[in-house]
């Protein structure tokens, strides 16, 4: 063979392996990476097992912020959440143990839960509450929830107590005004707290009636009611009183501003809820926290609305002390869902299935990505930080904010509402 048909085969034969070298480096498609970033994980009473388990356990391990974005009112993800609390409660040598789950509830509420928490009768006791202050509180009154914060407490040890964080729920002033007179106000305070008891009570009733929380004394006081009360509080109501009256007209300010769609109602919500955690660190600098809320709070940067929520401030704060946050967000793929239905009324529940509703859904995405010898009821856990490597801008906005925002998305085949303790009002 002359030289130049060695020269000529070997010039061949090179485009040939540069060629089958290109095709091996052909990059994957997202489903494709989606689908190599899930994981089995399997959700029973006694743990979590399959291949996505020792992913979680590893992460929670390593964490000393434990941060539970979801989809409200199911049977389900609480289940996952007790489970969740197992982990780290046992922990390891660095971030063993559980302090306090932050919850997002009014915090005088979270003390009503906390004085029943371990009580035999728990139940009864929290149905018995709300049925006294109808919608005095949110999601704590719900069945699987109380029973996941019982058994966080169960396994955390008799220190472990709730932080609500958020303002307090639409019915909740009866409550705190019963607090303000138990609190010891003075003379001028006690006359005019006594005088907005009863306009509760009859706001109530009205409210209970209509089914409508607009009725409620809460947003049906006036500015010049209050005004005055407040006025007699700082006279002689005293630091415990001050501080209930306060918690009442901060919660006024946050759902008036949502109901007339004015202000920055989301971002006042968001900062309340900062400003209270901050409290609680200041208190318990080593306290290793598991927080639940409802998914949007709980992104790391701006979340879908706009905002930089509590979320992101507990993503900064850990960073700031040098430790690590884990943020997933827990949803469902189908089944029913539960939402508030007014006043004293059932939960509303309706059907969803990500398959079939309109428009883009990740979780849709998700689905799509389980591998086809998968059990049905196995959970599908995607570890989204494997998914930060490669160009984000050519995916959805949704999905840029999914994996920037939380680092594990999990979603449940199915999910089934839960229901709420408390007598349902029987007009």
């Amino acid at each position: 063979m002359s030289l130049k048909s060695i020269a000529a085969a070997l010039s061949l034969a090179g485009l040939c392996a540069g060629s089958a070298h290109a095709e091996t480096l052909a990059p994957l498609t997202f489903a494709e990476r989606l689908a190599q970033a899930g994981s089995p994980l399997i959700l029973r009473p006694e743990g979590f097992s399959g291949p996505g388990a020792a992913i979680l356990s590893e992460a929670i391990d390593a964490s000393r912020y434990v941060l539970i974005g979801e989809s409200h009112f199911s049977r389900e993800i609480p289940a996952f959440t007790t489970n969740v609390c197992r982990l780290m409660a046992a922990g390891g040598p660095e971030t063993g143990g559980l302090t306090a789950m932050a919850v997002e509830t009014g915090p005088e509420a979270a003390v009503a839960v906390n004085a029943r928490l371990r009580a035999p009768d728990r139940e009864q006791q929290i149905s018995d509450f709300m049925t006294a202050h109808p919608d005095a509180m949110a999601f704590l009154n719900g069945r699987d929830e109380g029973q996941t914060a019982a058994d966080c407490a169960g396994v955390a040890g008799p220190d472990f107590e709730l932080w609500g964080l958020d303002q307090e729920f639409l019915g909740a002033s009866g409550y705190l005004i019963e607090q303000m007179l138990t609190a010891g106000p003075g003379p001028l305070a006690r006359a005019q707290i006594e005088a907005l008891a009863e306009q509760e009570r009859t706001a109530t009733q009205a409210a209970l009636a209509s089914g409508s929380p607009f009725d409620f004394f809460l947003l049906k006081a006036t500015d010049a009611t209050l005004d005055q009360a407040g006025a007699a509080i700082d006279q002689d109501g005293g630091d415990r009183v001050r501080a209930l009256f306060a918690a009442l007209r901060e919660t006024r300010a946050i759902y008036q501003a949502s109901q007339a769609r004015r202000g920055d109602p989301n971002g006042r919500r968001a900062r309340l809820m900062k400003r209270t955690l901050a409290a609680h660190f200041a208190e318990a600098p080593q306290a290793r926290v598991l927080m639940k809320f409802g998914a949007y709070h709980l992104y790391k940067g701006y979340n879908p609305l706009g905002q930089r929520d509590v979320g992101n401030f507990v993503a900064e704060h850990a960073d700031g002390e040098g430790v690590q946050s884990l943020h997933m967000i827990v949803v469902g793929a189908r089944g029913t869902e539960a939402g508030y239905n007014g006043v004293g009324r059932p939960m509303k529940v309706h059907d969803f299935d990500v398959m079939t509703e309109e428009g883009g859904d990740w979780r849709k995405d998700v689905t799509l990505a389980r591998p086809s010898n998968m059990a049905p009821g196995d959970w599908l856990l995607v570890d989204l930080r494997t998914l930060r490597s490669a160009d984000l801008d050519a995916l959805t906005p949704e999905w840029r904010d999914i994996i920037r925002g939380y680092d594990l998305a999990v979603v449940a085949p199915e999910l089934t509402a839960s229901t709420k303790l408390g007598a349902d009002y029987v007009p």
